[in-house]
C-alpha cells in the first residue's frame, strides 16, 4: 500500500490544482450562465442558441473531451514512457495535422447541412415562427468552435502527460471570458445593425474556443514541442489513437443519442423546459467538472503509466482510491445541492427576465440531476481506465445500455413529470452505466479492495448524513430571520461544507488526511 499512498498523494495533489483551476471556469460559466439568464430568460431566443450550440457540442463532446482526449493521453503518456522525445513529439505533430483535416471537414459539411441537422435535433421548433431560422443560423456561426475546442484537448493531453496540470485545466475560463467579455459587448453592438443579440452570445462563444486554445501554447513550448506540421496517416501511433478512438466514439455515440433523444422530448414539452434543464445541467457541471473531471484527468496519466509497465497492482490501488476521492467530494455534493437547490438557482439565475416561475421549474430539474451526481464522476472516472488497458468495447456495451434505460424511463415518466422526466431518466442511467463499468473492471482487473471502498464510502455517507442534517436545520433557521438570499445561501454553504470537512476528517478518510497533511506540512515549510 506504500505506492498506493504515493500515488493517492500525487492524485490528490493534481486534482487539487484541477480543482481549483476548473471551479474558476465554473464561476465564469456559472457568470455567463447568469448574463443569459437576464439578458434572454428562459424564451426562444436562449432556447434556440443551446439547440444550436448542442449540435457541434455533441461532436466536442466525442472529440475533446472524450475519445480523442483518452485515447491520445494514452498514446502519447506510452511514448513518453517507453520511447524518446523525437518520436513522441513526431506522434503529437501528426495528431494534431489529422484530426485538423479531420474536423475541417466535419465542420464545412455541418455548416451547410445546418438547417436538416436542427430540423431532426428540435423538429418541433419549426411550429413557432422564426425560431427554426434562427437556430439554423447560430448553428452556422458556432459550429467552427468544434476545431478549436478539440485542437486544445490534444494540447491538453500532452500538458497533462508531462505533468502539467493547472494550466490545461485553466483554459476553459478563458472559453468562458472570451464568450462573457465578447458575446456581451456584441450582443448590445448587433442591434443597432439589424441582428439580434443572441447573434453576439454565438460569436462570443467561438472567441472563446480560440482563447481556450491560444492561452495553452505558451506552456506548451516549454514542454518542448516544436509544431512542425506532418500528416502521415500510416504512421503507428496516429493508427493507434484511431483504432482507441473509433470504439469510444461508437459508445459516446450512444451518450450523444441520449442527449438528442433528452433534446427532442424537452423541446416537445411546454416552452422554456430546453432551457430550465440546461440552466439545471450547468449547476451539476460545476461539481462534475470540479470533483469527477478534476480526479480522473490527475489519475489518467498514473494509471497509463501503471499499465504501460504492466502493473496492474498500481492501477487497482490508484483506481480504488481515486473512486473514493471522488465519492468524498460528489456524495456531499448531492446532499447539499438537493437540500439548496431553489435558493442556489433563485440567487443565481433570477434576475432580469428570468422569473420565479423560471426558478421552481428550473430547481426541479436540478433536485433529479444530482441524483446521478456521483455517478456522473464515477464514470468520468472508471472509463479511462478501460482506455489505459486498451479495452474500450466495455464502454461502449455501457452507454448503449444507458441509451436503453434513458428511454424506458422518459416513455414512463414524461406525462406525469414533464421536463423533470428528462432530468431523472439521465440520473437513472447514469447510475446503471456506473454499475456496470465497475463491475466488469473488478472482474477484468482480478479484484480491487471492496472493503477499502466500503469503508470510505460508509465514512462518506455518514458526514453526509451530517451535513445534511446541519443544512435542514440552518435552513429552518434563516426562514425566520430577514437575512438576505444571497447571505443565507453563503451561510448554508460554509457551515454544511465545514461540518462535512471536520466530520469526515474525524473519521479518518486516507484520502482525505494524506491531502490535509500535505497542506500543513507545506505551510509550515514557507
Amino acid at each position: 500500500m506504500k505506492q498506493a499512498s504515493g500515488n493517492t498523494g500525487m492524485i490528490a495533489r493534481s486534482a487539487g490544482l484541477v480543482s481549483v483551476a476548473v471551479m474558476c471556469s465554473r464561476v465564469l460559466g456559472l457568470v455567463r450562465e447568469q448574463v443569459m439568464a437576464s439578458l434572454f430568460g428562459a424564451g426562444q431566443a436562449y432556447d434556440a442558441f443551446i439547440v444550436a450550440f448542442r449540435i457541434p457540442n455533441l461532436l466536442r463532446d466525442l472529440f475533446a473531451e472524450g475519445a480523442l482526449s483518452s485515447a491520445f493521453v494514452a498514446v502519447f503518456t506510452d511514448y513518453d514512457s517507453t520511447r524518446g522525445d523525437e518520436e513522441t513529439w513526431r506522434l503529437a505533430n501528426n495528431v494534431l495535422a489529422g484530426i485538423g483535416v479531420i474536423l475541417s471537414i466535419i465542420t464545412l459539411a455541418g455548416m451547410l447541412l445546418a438547417g436538416p441537422l436542427v430540423n431532426l435535433i428540435a423538429p418541433d421548433f419549426s411550429l413557432i415562427p422564426g425560431k427554426m431560422e434562427l437556430t439554423r443560423l447560430l448553428t452556422i456561426i458556432m459550429f467552427p468552435f468544434l476545431i478549436f475546442v478539440s485542437m486544445a484537448a490534444v494540447v491538453m493531453g500532452i500538458l497533462n502527460s508531462k505533468g502539467k496540470f493547472f494550466i490545461p485545466s485553466l483554459a476553459s475560463s478563458f472559453f468562458n471570458l472570451g464568450s462573457i467579455v465578447g458575446g456581451v459587448g456584441l450582443a448590445l453592438l448587433l442591434p443597432k445593425f439589424g441582428q439580434p443579440a443572441i447573434v453576439g452570445m454565438a460569436i462570443g462563444t467561438l472567441i472563446g474556443g480560440f482563447l481556450q486554445l491560444a492561452c495553452q501554447i505558451p506552456a506548451l513550448r516549454r514542454t518542448g514541442f516544436r509544431l512542425r506540421p506532418t500528416l502521415d496517416w500510416s504512421d503507428p501511433g496516429l493508427r493507434r489513437v484511431f483504432s482507441l478512438m473509433l470504439p469510444a466514439i461508437i459508445g459516446l455515440g450512444a451518450t450523444q443519442i441520449n442527449i438528442f433523444v433528452n433534446t427532442n422530448f424537452a423541446a416537445s414539452c411546454a416552452e422554456g423546459s430546453v432551457s430550465w434543464l440546461n440552466y439545471a445541467f450547468r449547476l451539476v457541471q460545476f461539481p462534475i467538472g470540479m470533483f469527477g473531471v478534476a480526479v480522473s484527468i490527475a489519475t489518467l496519466p498514473v494509471i497509463a503509466r501503471c499499465a504501460a509497465i504492466k502493473d496492474i497492482q498500481g492501477v487497482r490501488e490508484t483506481y480504488v482510491s481515486a473512486l473514493t476521492m471522488g465519492f468524498c467530494l460528489t456524495i456531499p455534493s448531492t446532499a447539499g445541492l438537493y437540500c439548496l437547490a431553489e435558493p442556489l438557482v433563485k440567487v443565481i439565475f433570477q434576475h432580469g427576465r428570468f422569473s420565479s416561475f423560471d426558478t421552481t421549474r428550473t430547481a426541479e430539474a436540478l433536485s433529479f440531476y444530482v441524483l446521478g451526481l456521483f455517478a456522473y464522476s464515477a464514470v468520468k472516472i472508471t472509463v479511462p481506465v478501460f482506455y489505459a488497458l486498451k479495452d474500450t468495447k466495455y464502454p461502449v456495451i455501457g452507454s448503449f445500455m444507458a441509451v436503453a434505460a434513458n428511454i424506458i424511463i422518459i416513455n414512463m415518466s414524461i406525462a406525469a413529470l414533464q421536463h423533470k422526466a428528462i432530468a431523472l431518466a439521465t440520473s437513472c442511467a447514469m447510475i446503471g452505466n456506473f454499475l456496470f463499468l465497475s463491475i466488469v473492471l473488478y472482474r477484468k482487473l482480478g479484484g480491487y479492495s471492496l472493503p477499502y471502498l466500503g469503508r470510505g464510502l460508509l465514512k462518506v455517507c455518514a458526514a453526509s448524513g451530517a451535513m445534511w442534517l446541519t443544512l435542514i436545520l440552518t435552513k429552518h433557521f434563516l426562514a425566520e430571520t430577514t437575512i438576505s438570499d444571497l447571505a443565507g445561501l453563503g451561510l448554508m454553504v460554509v457551515v454544511g461544507a465545514t461540518v462535512y470537512a471536520l466530520t469526515l476528517y474525524g473519521l479518518k478518510l486516507q484520502e482525505l488526511t494524506i491531502l490535509v497533511n500535505k497542506i500543513v506540512s507545506r505551510m509550515r515549510q514557507q
